[in-house]
């Protein structure tokens, strides 16, 4: 570490270090060396290089460098303002002049696939995008995460803790900021190289692949905010809404045969049980078997037109139809069945109405993956987004009683069994935690509305009750960790809907019938 004559941040140096890094990352090639370092000196306002070579080091990351450049910005005067947000925007320019272009990229994808295989391919494609700071893996492990055991399994829990707040300086500044509808959307193909603004992530750093599904354009990218292993996302060339169709299971499958290591699901298509981006067509996929793809049969089914497919009824809080087979057509033809007889179907005894008036209810949550033997194995997860008095937010969605841990849609990821909770939580734990062991005495959050834990009044009365003041640290935070889980588990009750009562059971299995397949038990 080096500083300059004025005695501050060596930035020439701190370049160097970068390049050093870019370079053993396989970001760059020797040849693009004094190209990428000029690139580097105009944005930092430098006129010359350093002067001397970098001791040699092995970089994990390049947020050290990427920070220490960062402050010399804000020193120099360069940042607009020292937020992070300008921070973010200004390092991901930084990167974007380490990377291959998007055509190299896309070149050593196929190589590699073609002279090896394709999870090759996704390997070295997955460390570029963590090496580039896309992924930003130094925030990402920042996330909470831990497991609770249950009757359907182990549940996963993550409390995500990487995306910081917003400064209110950023705010302020959100507030005059002109509106722009370039890209369309956070996936629209257009954010690769993008500069982005302060109400839109830079995305220099963002590499895609392209490939066909059901003969059309489609992209293959990681998300920048991995939530599991090798978190994917594909998305459509076009800027189509999302929309579950007889083709999605072509697509889904079409999928597969080219990333056979991977799993492949979607979003439902409907307000309430959809995702958060419903203005473009994509589906999320990845490296992660989840406790939904654990969770066993427990009831079987069979169709006397499609005796190649394997039928069941998935031992889980949602409602789950699983269907198997090494036969892709009779395997689509149960899918594209199932969804037609999904849209249309009511059931009043079991709360569940397809229409109110042409307003559609019924849609599904469909998952795909290869089992270990090779045959298709296709999951929908029957969806209902009908409203109630009793229920505005949705009678299949998370109850108010609920929401004081988790109120947002239950899209695909939690669907599956991976809890995604807010970042408050982190904080609101640790105060609960003091109050079961006894650090804390502070009882403001009874009466104060406005009171972080006050939305949580009702689950402390009952854990005080239980366990009373004296638990040790660790006592309590496994104690809490269990029960977020219990209500993760809760949630996903509230969300399915065929409930796991005999009731419940007795309409899921007259839906199937009603379809043509027999039970076989």
């Amino acid at each position: 570490m080096t500083a300059d004559a004025r005695g501050g941040i060596d930035a020439a140096y701190e370049v160097e270090r970068l390049l050093q890094y870019a370079l053993q990352k396989r970001l760059i090639e020797p040849l693009d060396l004094a190209y990428s370092r000029n690139a580097l000196l105009e944005l930092l306002r430098l006129v010359e290089p350093y002067a001397g070579a970098a001791p040699e080091e092995a970089l994990d990351s390049p947020v050290e460098p990427l920070e220490r450049l960062l402050d010399y910005a804000a020193e120099a005067g360069i940042l607009e303002e020292n937020t992070l947000t300008h921070r973010d925007l200004f390092d991901t320019r930084l990167m974007g002049c380490l990377m291959p272009r998007p055509s190299e990229v896309v070149r050593e994808f196929r190589s590699i696939a073609g002279s090896a295989d394709v999870q090759a391919a996704t390997d070295r494609f997955y460390a570029m995008s963590i090496d580039a700071a896309y992924i930003r893996m130094d925030r990402i492990r920042r996330n909470l995460y831990w497991r609770t055991p249950t009757d359907f399994g182990e549940l996963e829990i993550t409390v995500n803790l990487s995306k910081p707040e917003k400064d209110p300086r950023e705010i302020a500044l959100l507030k005059n900021a002109p509106s722009v509808a370039y890209p369309k959307c956070l996936l629209c193909a257009d954010n690769v190289g993008y500069a982005g603004r302060l109400n839109h992530p830079a995305r220099q750093n963002l590499r895609v692949i392209p490939l066909k599904l059901d003969g059309e354009d489609w992209f293959f990218q990681y998300s920048p905010y991995v939530y599991y292993n090798e978190h994917s996302i594909i998305f459509h060339s076009g800027h189509v809404p999302m929309q579950i169709s007889d083709r999605t299971f072509d697509r889904l499958l079409d999928f597969l045969d080219q990333f056979p290591h991977y799993f492949i699901g979607s979003n439902a298509d409907l307000p309430i049980v959809g995702g958060s981006i419903l203005n473009h067509d994509h589906f999320q996929g990845g490296r992660h078997a989840f406790p939904e793809e654990k969770a066993p049969i427990a009831r079987t089914f069979a169709h006397p037109e499609l005796p190649d497919v394997r039928a069941g009824i998935v031992k889980w809080p949602m409602s789950v139809v699983r269907l198997v087979s090494f036969n892709r057509v009779q395997l689509r033809k149960a899918a594209v069945t199932m969804l037609a007889a999904w849209r249309a179907y009511s059931d009043e005894s079991a709360d569940i109405r397809a229409f109110t008036g042409e307003t559609p209810h019924n849609t599904i949550t469909p998952i795909a993956r290869l089992t270990a033997n090779g045959e298709y194995e296709l999951d929908l997860v029957l969806r209902n987004n009908r409203t109630t008095e009793e229920h505005p937010e949705g009678l299949f969605h998370p109850h108010r009683e609920l929401h004081h841990v988790k109120k947002e849609n239950i899209g695909l990821i939690e669907v599956m069994g991976l809890a995604v909770l807010p970042g408050r939580l982190k904080e609101e734990l640790e105060a609960i935690a003091a109050l079961l062991t006894g650090q804390s005495s502070d009882e403001a959050w009874r009466a104060d509305a406005d009171h972080a834990l006050h939305k949580h009044a009702a689950w402390i009365d009952r854990l005080l009750d239980a366990h009373g003041t004296a638990l040790s640290a660790s006592d309590a935070e496994r104690l809490l960790q269990d029960e977020v889980g219990g209500i993760f588990l809760r949630v996903l009750t509230d969300a399915g809907v065929y409930k796991q009562d005999e009731k419940g059971q007795a309409a899921f299995a007259a839906f199937l019938a009603s379809m043509g397949y027999r039970d076989n038990r």
